[in-house]
């Protein structure tokens, strides 16, 4: 099993930065891929950005250049939130590949005022 926990999100006005982190624990040595989904109200989730083990990194076409995944080790993944919208806003879930299956975490809610 993995389990992720994460930390950061919070209320910020546009154009503002935010950082979220996350680490998981359990069979880390499992985990091929890491990173970040978000869903808004009345929204399905959608992917954010996420990172494969040979460091290839995916983005949304609506964060390129704004947002930036870093695997910082094995089991910690955290997302740079620069140039922040209100589009932006939604509850934000650290997501991990691992032998075939998906792990999820909590979720984090991120705010941006305009």
């Amino acid at each position: 099993q993995v389990q992720l926990v994460e930390s950061g999100g919070g209320l910020v006005q546009a154009g503002g930065s935010l950082r979220l982190s996350c680490v998981a624990t359990g069979s880390i040595f499992s985990i091929n891929a890491m990173g970040w989904y978000r869903q808004a109200p009345g929204k399905q989730r959608e992917l954010v950005a996420a990172s494969n083990s040979g460091g290839t990194t995916n983005y949304a076409d609506a964060v390129k250049g704004r947002f930036t995944n870093s695997r910082n080790a094995q089991n910690i993944v955290s997302l740079q939130m620069n140039s922040l919208k209100p589009e932006d806003t939604a509850v934000y879930y650290c997501w991990a590949r691992w032998n075939s299956k998906d792990a999820w975490g909590q979720g984090t809610q991120v705010t941006v005022s305009s």
